[in-house]
């Protein structure tokens, strides 16, 4: 019962930014940690960053500085705010649900729900 539906996609200039919204229904959201990840093609699926319960984060070095991950429980939305965006970013970008934990995996096998995706594309 726990769908995660991924927003605020497009096609953006370098050094611009984006705003990536996700929606989940379910439970337990207030306490699940979230992650996004992002895939290029012919690429693995990568960790972007993530937040728990407590609010703690983690980016992957290659976006730390630039993106920030946010969650607004109340109205059950996971954010992703892409700022000096380069075209090395251009990739799908994955909503994830993990459990209720105290920490922020990096792994894809941590998490358990995934949306559909949203393109994000950065033009040189």
């Amino acid at each position: 019962q726990v769908q995660l539906v991924e927003s605020g996609g497009g096609l953006v200039q370098a050094g611009g930014s984006l705003r990536l919204s996700c929606a989940v229904t379910g439970r337990a959201l207030s306490r699940a940690t979230m992650g996004w990840f992002r895939q290029a093609p012919g690429k693995e699926r990568e960790f972007v960053a993530g937040i728990d319960w407590s609010l703690s984060t983690a980016y992957s070095d290659s976006v730390k500085g630039r993106f920030t991950i946010s969650r607004d429980n109340a109205r059950n939305t996971v954010y992703l705010e892409m700022n000096s965006l380069k075209p090395e970013d251009t990739a799908v970008y994955y909503c994830a649900r993990g459990g209720l934990w105290n920490r922020v995996p990096t792994s894809r096998d941590d998490y358990d729900y995934w949306g559909q995706g949203t393109q994000v594309t950065v033009s040189s």
